[in-house]
């Protein structure tokens, strides 16, 4: 196994820079590999960066040229403590980034200081990039080495194409597996998240074998439980595979494991139930060939008392016992454990081996299961959400890498919301999307029921636990291919129209999920961090502190003063604008420049907020015109149903009141349009001290009519950026030209801080608001909130359009009661990256429904 034997060296570069002597050619590199630029019709811009570091008596140089070059990969990874640190750091991840000229690809050591730009995807594959200084970090144990590193940057615009045919400066950098520059580290890491294997490491040809019995003493696991104390040698174990963990990385900058993982194993025999931890080397030799019902061998392992804090799953069969006084170590070494997959045509019935024993569940019973029910589920995908992030703690740089689908099964107009956080299958979780075609089931094992029935509405979801497994293909080679309400669901398949399924399926765009309860006291009980409340002067930290697809939740106090409807038609016209500005504003190492690119942004922002004109138009009439056929339910949270349902004619009494309602707001003092602004704001916004502007919707948050044929595109669209470059598929493509699955619009809310010192524009983006939730009661902003959908509505037509605008109306006018009351407001905050954030409301709380 790599990493275990040929350890790497200690320091910088196992595959650095080779920096010729004078009487060497300059384009010599190691493993004697003689490469010429000028052969290849131009100079290498890299080979000119080395001869100046050469010839140069610091450390570092300002390039004499600065050209553009292509970055091909960032790749991450942990970087040990030096020798020379006495105190332990926290982890400390490092990036080498790969880049090409043109002429030669060369892997560099991105400087600590830049990580920010990772951070915020801003130095990212596929983008033209300018470096302003490098400096040379020499590996002292080698003679004449070191590698190349960047020490300032500037980032600029992606590149339609990249050529890949380049070859590396040093050939080092071209071995397999692949290693980091620095480190003792034989691997990379996933560059989002640390439970997914990535990179050449991982190995996936581990095949069954038949064994010869006849010489293998087999022990049961209920005769090791009571004799292993007093035991040296234990004979081998026969066993099934009846659960399989998530990855765990547990690398420290203090700890020399080469390849720090873990993973459990859930095996039974006729005895019990037992878990099995693999440490180490044998995660990347083992892991992506173990899956769930093989039958195994284990020979030299070891045993251990059992860790009392961890939390056994279920057993599959609940006549088989549950062992949990012990646990099976397997180790690459002391002692080296023997691992045979037995093939299933040379398991014999005497062997009374547990069959597997999945708990599927229909979308029709899970109104009725449990919290914390653990069951399986499968389905077609309706909805497949963004690749989303969140902090596993505080402080720390690592994270969760999570998405919301919506599977339905047939046997109920709603669908099944999925929690589905990353479960160490990439090449699943990555490669997942809306899909009707005939024999596209999507199954999901060990998934945990969270509900709530005293929250408005229902909360009712499921969400992945550490033993979840994802498939999409291969079903027939599984064991649940057999069982009742699969089966059941195969027969629903067949009967289904596939166009007509397939114009109701959405991918990506922000999702608003799990909403917060309808009242603050709940919600405050519901919050588990250190403080409820944020100080709205606080929010910009808290904004500029989030990472690449982090999406947060706060809540700050404040009073709404403008509310302005943005229609859809307008939405990719200041999606343009935004993008225009941001383009303006690239980043820069430089902190100075950064505020300066931060203070501009505020600037022009405030001066397209001040200058935009107030529209008086009425939109009352246009939405008491519906048809009833166009006035669709609204779709709430785990109640959405597939379809959009059509309402009833509306009664006569609520057209009566329909009019009354357009008289009241015909003799308003003033017309409520499309836009309303408080008089405290007039007298407020000129002597603000601050007015924070994140009120822009971009392109990638519109959630997607998904199109079966463009599904690598919008696939790519929604999920995280890749660490390597891959040239993209045909001509360039925008997700603007996709159609959108939502035809409201979005609305531009400000909120003043208590103080009247601050302010901050935020997006509120409903799915859809229809008329059924129109009532004198509630508050028709507040009502809505509560509410969202990523289903499309039918074609829109002039009168949708009507409609729309006419329920825009309405919000504006409910949100202008709230005229200055101080209100509690949930953001959901989300970083896109490339210096895209957004901030929404999510919901506010008034004293009128703040019991």
């Amino acid at each position: 196994m790599s990493g275990e034997s040929g350890q790497p060296q200690a320091g910088p570069s196992h595959a650095g820079l080779d920096f010729p002597n004078p009487e060497r050619n300059r384009a010599g590199v190691p493993g004697g590999v003689i490469r010429r630029a000028g052969s290849r019709g131009r100079r290498s811009w890299i080979q000119k960066v080395l001869e100046q570091i050469t010839d140069s008596p610091l450390q570092w140089v300002t390039p004499s040229e600065v050209v553009p070059v292509a970055v091909l990969a960032v790749q991450r990874y942990l970087l040990e403590d030096e020798p020379r640190d006495r105190i332990p750091k926290p982890p400390l991840y490092c990036y080498d980034v790969t880049i090409s000229d043109g002429v030669y690809q060369e892997k560099c050591y991105l400087d600590p200081s830049l990580n920010f730009l990772v951070y915020k995807n801003i130095l990212k594959v596929g983008i033209e990039m300018k470096i302003s200084r490098v400096s040379c970090l020499y590996n002292e144990r080698r003679l004449g080495q070191g590698i190349l590193c960047i020490d300032n940057v500037h980032c600029g615009e992606t590149l339609e194409a990249i050529s890949l045919e380049t070859p590396f400066r040093n050939s080092a950098h071209e071995e397999v597996p692949e290693r980091p520059l620095r480190g003792g580290k034989s691997h990379y890491l996933p560059l989002w998240n640390n439970e997914d294997p990535y990179g050449d490491i991982w190995l996936t040809n581990k095949q069954p074998e038949e064994h010869n019995f006849n010489n293998t003493k087999i022990i049961s696991l209920s005769h090791l439980e009571m004799t292993w104390a007093n035991r040296r040698n234990f004979p081998a174990l026969l066993v099934r595979i009846l659960h399989k963990s998530k990855l765990r990385y547990y690398g420290k900058p203090d700890k020399k494991m080469i390849e720090p993982y873990q993973t459990f194993l859930e095996v039974a025999d006729s005895s019990g139930t037992v878990s099995v931890i693999m440490w180490n080397a044998l995660c990347p030799e083992w892991y992506k060939s173990l899956r769930v019902g093989l039958v195994l061998l284990l020979q030299d392992y070891s045993v251990k008392k059992s860790y009392p804090f961890r939390m056994q799953p279920l057993p599959v069969d609940p006549q088989i016992k549950l062992i949990s006084t012990m646990e099976i170590c397997l180790n690459l070494r002391d002692p080296p454990t023997n691992i045979i997959i037995i093939p299933e045509k040379q398991v014999k019935p005497e062997w009374r081996l547990p069959k597997l024993n999945h708990r599927f569940i229909t979308r029709s019973e899970l109104d009725d299961m449990p919290k914390n029910h653990i069951c399986d589920v499968i389905g077609i995908l309706v909805f497949v959400g963004r690749v989303q992030r969140s902090k596993k703690k505080e402080n720390r740089e690592d994270f969760w890498s999570y998405r919301w689908i919506h599977i339905a099964d047939g046997t109920s107009e709603q669908p099944f919301i999925v929690e589905l956080f990353s479960t160490s299958q990439p090449e699943i979780f990555e490669n997942i999307y809306p899909s009707s075609q005939s024999m596209t089931y999507f199954v999901c094992t060990q998934l945990k029921v969270v509900r709530n029935d005293t929250q408005v509405p229902k909360l009712l979801y499921l969400t992945t636990t550490n033993e979840s497994r994802v498939f999409i293909t291969g079903h027939r080679s599984q064991p649940y291919i057999n069982d009742t309400k699969v089966k059941n669901f195969i027969h629903w398949v067949k009967t289904r129209n596939d166009n007509e399924e397939m114009k109701n399926t959405v991918i990506g765009g922000y999702y608003p999920y799990p909403p917060v309860p309808e009242t603050f006291s709940k919600y405050s009980s519901s919050v588990k961090v250190e403080s409820l409340l944020t100080a709205i002067s606080e929010v910009r930290k808290e904004i500029e502190d989030l990472q690449y697809r982090e999406q947060k939740r706060i809540a700050i106090q404040g009073i709404i003063t403008v509310i302005k409807y943005i229609p859809h038609t307008s939405a990719t016209e200041s999606d343009s604008a935004s993008e225009t500005l941001r383009n303006a504003n690239q980043p820069s190492t430089s902190q100075a420049a950064r505020r300066e690119n931060q203070s501009q942004e505020r600037d022009t922002n405030k001066r397209r907020q001040d200058d935009d004109p107030m529209s008086s138009q009425c939109f009352q009439t246009g939405y008491t015109s519906l048809s009833p056929t166009k006035k669709k339910r609204i779709l709430q949270g785990p109640y959405a149903k597939l379809v959009p349902m059509p309402q009833p004619e509306t009664s006569a009494q609520t057209k009566g009141q329909e009019s009354a309602s357009t008289s009241t707001a015909g003799k308003a003092k003033r017309p409520i349009g499309d836009r309303w602004e408080s008089q405290l704001w007039r007298e407020k916004k000129f002597g603000l001290i601050d007015h924070l502007h994140y009120s822009h919707v971009y392109t990638e948050s519109i959630p997607r009519k998904f199109i079966f044929e463009k599904r690598k595109f919008l696939t790519e669209q929604f999920n995280s950026q890749p660490a390597k470059y891959t040239p993209p598929e045909g001509r360039p493509q925008n997700l603007e030209d996709f159609k959108s699955a939502l035809s409201l619009g979005h609305f531009e809310v400000t909120i003043l801080g208590l103080n009247h010192e601050i302010a901050i524009d935020v997006a509120f983006l409903p799915m859809y608001c229809p008329e059924d939730l129109r009532t004198s009661q509630i508050d028709t902003l507040l009502t809505c909130m509560n509410y969202s959908c990523v289903y499309p509505q039918d074609e829109p037509g002039n009168d949708t359009l009507a409609g729309s605008r006419a329920l825009a109306g309405d919000i504006i006018k409910a949100a202008s009661r709230l005229d200055r009351v101080h209100i509690v407001g949930i953001l959901d905050i989300c970083n896109l990256g490339n210096n895209k954030v957004e901030v929404y409301l999510h919901r506010i709380y008034s004293p009128t429904n703040n019991s």
